[in-house]
């Protein structure tokens, strides 16, 4: 029989300088009830003090819930996180030289956990090379008081690498699932996230330490499907049952974001036309058929939207870092997960996808380009966001697509009579001579025969050999006030520069599925009204089987 305990009396498990690997991602699969307990035990003075922290990935809510819970000064000696935007009191502790901190990327963190559960002494990866990860740069370490380098640039077979060092002995292992059996064993049914909970469980296991689950219910001995546990029994020590946990931190419960039910696109509402739409827009045009994608945060997730209203969204998968292949991601408190995924991978596979060069093209963000073609979305302002999955995506995807207003800060820009109006522009520039950090490295993407593409509210760029080239400009703009005039430095201006498609700027459908479809002369077509409960299915499984080939 398993150990069921509260919350409060797993928090009481924690010692002082343990290292604790903490599960979720982003909002989804937080053992939050535990978070809380914590954070409730050391503002009563009962500790712990002086923990190793190691998160995989933005688990908060901006201000509150997932890592906010530690932002404490005392609580937490040394963090080790793959992305800290949504924990902004854990940032300024970062910040304010408050305690040890290191950025790794996304997919490294996971992969990470795996080599510690085998007792390897780390990961060696290309990941990072010529970013901040590097250690000719920063190494992945984010402010002064961080002075051990886990970070080491080794040569083999005549090829740089990086080898991210394991940070430790896990001591202690935070993690989530959906139903415990009476044994222990752990399924993860309405989660929409499978992350790396098991790979977690096995590392602390392994070191001797102590492994906390915390589940929605517990079921009878032998009654979850082998295929469905994620987890077994005898990696873990407690279990804290929590009937009300939320499946992410904007959702009680959705059953289309954990494959239960099914939601049409077509109940998915437009977004407004505005100059954030017009980026996605001129955005989906970069889509070709097949095309297996990743999308990242801000306007990159409207494109979804688009996709679907312009009935070309079955035509390509979109997946997520965080392991969810097909349906729509989700953004905000959402992001990691999608509505009707086809099939929710754990987070280290997605990753072995992603770093082997598996997608077709990527749609991300950014807060600074320069002259180079260099990127920054990890360090700016008083921010220090870290990089997420953004290295692993953009060093091994064939087409990068990076969408954002070309200038940033309190601007008032719409679309009026079809075409871009600036009311009032950016008050800073987002385009400079050099970036701030460097996120994601132009040189290197030039040398690996990458395609680049900018796009903004009221231009395209492509980078080319000699740098950035203007290609398009929206409809209504001025090409030297408003376009070269708000860079930092000069760019080339494309001999056939054109204005933006029109169909850009107009309310309604652009009618981009022809053309879309006229690039695939074959594709699988479900039939409309067919789906996963139509009696058509195989066996349990119910999956329909009728499609059809189109041109």
């Amino acid at each position: 029989m398993i150990d069921c305990i509260s919350p409060d009396e797993a928090a009481a498990l924690l010692k002082d300088g343990d290292m604790v690997l903490a599960g979720g991602n982003g909002g989804s699969g937080v053992p939050e009830a535990v978070f809380e307990a914590i954070e409730r035990r050391f503002l009563s003075g009962d500790g712990p003090h002086g923990i190793t922290l190691f998160h995989i990935t933005g688990v908060g809510a901006l201000t509150e819930k997932g890592m906010c819970r530690f932002a404490h000064k005392g609580l937490v000696r040394r963090v080790i996180g793959g992305n800290f935007g949504m924990q902004l009191p854990f940032m300024k502790l970062v910040l304010d030289q408050e305690l040890e901190a290191y950025n790794f990327p996304q997919g490294v963190m996971t992969h990470l956990c795996r080599a510690m559960a085998g007792r390897q002494p780390g990961v060696l990866t290309h990941v990072g090379l010529e970013t901040y990860m590097d250690p000719r740069q920063e190494g992945g370490r984010m402010n002064a008081r961080t002075t051990e380098k886990l970070v080491e640039l080794v040569a083999i077979g005549g090829k740089d690498y990086l080898f991210y060092r394991a940070p430790g002995v896990p001591s202690v292992a935070l993690i989530r699932g959906t139903s415990a059996d009476e044994d222990g064993y752990v399924s993860m049914e309405h989660e929409a996230t499978a992350r790396e909970d098991l790979s977690m469980a096995q590392a602390v296991h392994n070191a001797g330490g102590t492994v906390i689950c915390q589940v929605k219910r517990v079921v009878k001995r032998g009654t979850l499907h082998p295929h469905m546990v994620k987890i077994p029994g005898f990696l873990i020590d407690h279990f804290v049952v929590q009937p009300d946990q939320m499946q992410t931190y904007a959702t009680q419960f959705d059953p289309a974001r954990c494959g239960e039910t099914i939601v049409p696109s077509s109940s998915i509402a437009p977004d407004p036309l505005d100059a954030r739409r017009v980026v996605a827009r001129r955005a989906a045009f970069e889509l070709r058929p097949r095309d297996v994608v990743n999308l990242g945060v801000g306007l990159s997730a409207m494109i979804p939207n688009v996709a679907a209203e312009e009935g070309i969204d079955e035509m390509i998968t979109l997946t997520v870092e965080s392991g969810a292949v097909g349906g729509v991601p989700g953004h905000a408190r959402e992001f990691g997960t999608s509505v009707n995924p086809r099939v929710i991978l754990d987070q280290s596979y997605q990753f072995d996808f992603y770093d082997g060069g598996g997608l077709s093209c990527a749609f991300l963000s950014f807060a600074q380009v320069d002259r180079h073609c260099n990127v920054n979305v990890t360090r700016f302002g008083k921010r220090y966001d870290g990089a997420g999955g953004f290295i692993n995506i953009t060093q091994n995807t064939k087409r990068l697509v990076f969408n954002g207003s070309l200038t940033g800060g309190d601007f008032d820009i719409g679309v009026v009579d079809n075409a871009l109006s600036i009311r009032r522009d950016g008050k800073f520039k987002k385009f400079v001579p050099e970036v701030d950090q460097i996120s994601f490295s132009g040189r290197l993407a030039r040398e690996r025969g990458q395609h680049v593409t900018f796009i903004t509210d009221r231009a395209v760029f492509e980078m080319e050999p000699a740098g950035l080239v203007l290609t398009e400009i929206a409809p209504g703009v001025r090409l030297q006030e408003d376009v070269l005039d708000q860079i930092g430095f000069a760019v080339r201006i494309s001999e056939s520069l054109k204005t933006m498609d029109e169909r850009i700027f107009r309310v309604g459908p652009m009618g981009m599925r022809d053309a879309f479809v006229a690039q695939a002369p074959r594709h699988i077509e479900v039939p409309e009204g067919s789906s996963r409960s139509d009696g058509t299915g195989c066996g349990s499984c119910n999956l329909s089987l009728q499609a059809t080939w189109s041109a």
